[in-house]
């Protein structure tokens, strides 16, 4: 089917109804948009536009998350004519306001955390997160579209650096439409056997502000009536957890994520004892059919879950290892090709006819040929429109129409392309031999000391040779020794003129890396020739010092490994959850929260990234306690037991219940802790409506203890102790909070239980009273109420403190007082710690 433009596609988008189209993640829990919801959002949008003067061919930046909002904005800008320019989330604000400067941009939509571009005359802002209630007066009827042509720019994506200057590609209508027409084509095909698996669920880890990401996660997707997941974090156990959770097909990722994923499953077999079994298994698979290797996998596809079947790779070659590792257990790994110029793609890995270490065939619609040094040459409608130059563009294409994309490749007898490397990477030894850099970090990969590694030309009169960066697993202190015994065995796999006489040991913990983590070649290949070649030059701040000046908003200017985390940079205990999160994403890496509190310098940092713990957290979350048949005996058993023993023992009175008539939904209830029975009376003080959907944060220490009796409990009480376990957890809806490390999973555990439909009961305090006064509370309270965006319940129970000390177990009806105070709001990024002494202050006067 051929379109005019892409508005007309988009106009389609309302079709698949009330169909899910997109889930993101929004602080602890998940936001779910239909089709309906974003075609209606976009078309608001688009009268926004026109309302504010923003016509046909004017320019919107487009600066944030991931998230059905950024699709909404994206869709209303091509609805109305104008052209988008997307900016990566990790853009520095200097580089986003030479961007904003350089096209005019006429309105900026950016995510709340991120600042104001520009000063003076700078454009109008909307922020993402209020895009629903911004455009809520306007009309959600199908909007037409101004006239629009193929030749049409729909987007201006620039591709530089964080300090280079803009370099921006002008993509058309037709340059969309002449890679997605061919897929639709395709996609036909198969369209009755889609039906058995739909809906097909992407989890989309790549940038909506590259166009890949943009072809996975908001052009192709319409075409199946998918639904696409965007995540907040590229931590391997977390992508593990919702690919089982929410029953994904298909991951969209960089080649990175697939090998963080490789590595973490690698380190669970080691950890569980089973790593020797494992790599047997997968020897022998390399002979064997899809369904004996499935089979023998079957704990691998359990954990993933038994909807999900295969891996997009894009935005980097994949390493043949890494493809042939996911091959054997039974998951197809389909890979694209192209470049921004190309509006991304041009071939793509057919999911059933895939050729072993290709990026597929070229799709129709385009030519594709090799210049006689085997540089990949491309011409057709996908060619971008050319560079931005303000009032003119520079053409992207010169020789009759074809694109140097300084590739190289090959291609074989059947027509499947193969990458061969980057052709200006193409390292020139003294002997006029051409070494390819890929063909040598796939010899490094292949050794098990090395996380990663870059190979980069050192000049040697005239020529080069080639050098060796590793990034190596063990601690620094061995690294020149280590790195030596790495590149001599690597050397053994290659030909003699490819062998690497020089290499490097990077002393950091990972690379610095491009939004979409590819290594920075130009600032590593400046790194170890300064160190090999003896020239002075300023070594770059390091990733962690970049980390911690983000979290804490104040400059770092070295990181001596002697460092205190505490003393010298000030963290708070905030500010340490904040970098551990940061840290897990920015390495793809679990960390394990006791030895993360446990770190107090630089150093015991550093080494805790090198070493990759295999478990992070120690506590359990029984996500069965909120399912059927669990969900229905809970509340038999409360009313039968629980409540009457309430009354009977000691009813409370209940003063401010009316505050809770209008409250709809889940929400975030606290209390001041005085004794255990305290969760009874809180339940008791909820309307009906709450009271058995309710989940209850209790200490993690003591369920553990409760779960994992210690030797000193007898051997004929320790099943009493499991019992009370699982009864406590599925009668009370309990999960664990700890009162040091692992909150931050509990928090995670909160939004879901929010998510389907559960209220949540923290204790702020973390401690039961001692002497009947309020404790402090604690100020991850304040970063749980933040990220759950749910309406807070404040409670106060009253006299029960002196029971508690007489222990008396039975007191006159009315002696004790549970007070229910109005529900509270904070506006969204309020401080956690001033929403803790705020709570505080409301419960303590209540």
């Amino acid at each position: 089917m051929s379109r005019d433009s892409l508005a007309q596609y988009f106009q389609e988008l309302g079709r698949h109804g009330g169909d899910l189209a997109y889930v993101h993640r929004r602080g602890y829990r998940w936001e779910r948009w239909s089709y309906r919801q974003v075609a209606e959002t976009a078309r608001r949008f688009a009268r926004l536009l026109e309302t504010r003067g923003v016509g046909k061919g004017d320019r919107v930046l487009l600066w944030g998350d991931n998230c059905a909002e950024w699709v909404a904005a994206f869709v209303g800008c091509v609805l109305r004519g104008a052209a988008v320019v997307p900016m990566d989330r990790v853009a520095s604000p200097g580089f986003a306001r030479r961007v904003a400067e350089q096209v005019d941009a006429k309105l900026v939509v950016r995510s709340r955390d991120l600042p104001w571009v520009g000063a003076g005359d700078s454009p109008a802002h909307l922020i993402l997160e209020e895009l629903v209630e911004a455009v809520a007066a306007g009309s959600a009827a199908p909007y037409p579209s101004p006239p629009l042509t193929r030749a049409d720019t729909l987007q201006i994506v620039f591709t530089s650096g964080t300090t280079a200057e803009p370099k921006g590609v002008v993509i058309s209508h037709g340059n969309v439409l002449a890679n997605l027409e061919p897929l639709e084509r395709e996609i036909a095909k198969y369209r009755k056997w889609e039906r058995i698996f739909h809906p097909i669920r992407f989890l989309n880890l790549l940038p909506l502000s590259h166009v890949f990401g943009q072809f996975l996660g908001v052009f192709l997707p319409q075409v199946l009536g998918g639904t696409v997941f965007f995540q907040d974090t590229l931590n391997p156990t977390e992508v593990l957890h919702t690919v089982k959770r929410e029953r994904i097909s298909v991951i969209v990722a960089v080649p990175r994520m697939l090998q963080s994923l490789k590595d973490k499953l690698e380190r669970d077999f080691e950890a569980a004892g089973a790593a020797a079994w494992f790599r047997r298994a997968w020897v022998r698979a390399g002979d064997q059919k899809f369904l004996r290797r499935w089979w023998t996998f079957r704990r691998v596809h359990r954990r993933f879950g038994w909807k999900f079947w295969a891996f997009i790779s894009g935005g980097a070659a994949l390493d043949a290892d890494t493809e042939e590792f996911w091959r054997r257990l039974g998951y197809a790994v389909v890979q694209g090709y192209g470049l921004t110029e190309t509006t991304s793609l041009i071939s793509v890995a057919h999911p059933f006819k895939l050729a072993k270490g290709a990026i597929g065939k070229v799709l129709p619609g385009r030519e594709l040929k090799l210049a006689e040094d085997g540089e990949i040459l491309v011409r057709g409608e996908n060619l971008a429109s050319g560079y931005w130059q303000g009032n003119r563009l520079a053409p992207v294409a010169a020789d009759q129409g074809w694109f140097r994309t300084g590739d190289m490749g090959a291609l074989d007898a059947d027509g499947n392309l193969f990458f061969k490397g980057r052709k200006k990477n193409v390292i020139v030894t003294p002997a006029g031999m051409n070494v390819y850099p890929e063909d040598l970090e796939a010899a490094l990969r292949r050794q098990p000391e090395v996380r990663d590694c870059v190979v980069v030309g050192m000049e040697r009169a005239g020529n080069a040779e080639p050098c060796a960066v590793v990034l190596l697993n063990q601690q620094v202190g061995a690294g020149d020794t280590l790195a030596a015994e790495v590149v001599k065995r690597a050397n053994t796999e290659l030909a003699e003129y490819q062998h690497m006489r020089l290499w490097y040991a990077w002393p950091e913990p990972d690379f610095p890396r491009t939004s979409t983590h590819k290594p920075r070649t130009n600032l590593i290949a400046e790194r170890a020739h300064a160190a090999l070649g003896g020239k002075a030059t300023a070594v770059p701040q390091g990733a962690l010092a970049e980390l911690i000046a983000h979290i804490t908003g104040r400059p770092v200017a070295a990181l001596p490994p002697a460092a205190s985390l505490d003393a010298d940079l000030n963290l708070t205990s905030l500010d340490r959850v904040e970098l551990m999160s940061a840290l897990e994403d920015r390495y793809q890496l679990d960390l394990n929260e006791t030895q993360f509190a446990g770190a107090t310098t630089v150093a015991q940092l550093e080494q805790m990234l090198r070493e990759q713990p295999a478990q992070r957290s120690e506590y359990e979350y029984p996500r069965w306690t909120q399912r059927w048949p669990v969900t229905w005996l809970r509340p038999l058993v409360y009313y039968l037991l629980t409540f009457p023993a309430t009354i009977l023992m000691n009813k409370p009175r209940v003063i401010g219940r009316e505050n809770l008539r209008a409250l709809r939904g889940p929400a975030l209830v606290i209390s001041n802790h005085v004794a255990y029975l305290d969760v009874g009376f809180v339940m008791y003080a909820l309307p009906a409506r709450m009271r058995t959907r309710l989940a209850t944060a209790m200490e993690g220490e003591q369920l553990w203890l409760m779960r994992h009796p210690p030797g000193s409990v007898p051997a004929w009480r320790r099943p009493l102790k499991k019992l009370s376990y699982y009864l406590t957890i599925a009668l009370f809806n309990v999960f664990p909070l700890p009162k040091t490390t692992g909150f931050r999973e509990a928090f995670a555990y909160a939004g879901e239980s929010a998510d389907r439909g559960h209220s949540v009961l923290v204790f702020p305090e973390g401690v039961r009273t001692t002497t009947g006064e309020m404790s402090p509370f604690r100020s991850g309270i304040g970063l749980l109420a933040n990220r759950l965006g749910l309406p807070i319940v404040p409670m106060r129970i009253d006299d029960l403190f002196p029971l508690k000390v007489r222990k008396q177990r039975f007191a006159r009806p009315g002696t004790i007082k549970v007070r229910v105070g109005k529900p509270v709001r904070f506006p969204p990024g309020s401080d956690p710690e001033h929403i803790a002494r705020e709570l505080e202050r409301i419960v303590k006067n209540l």
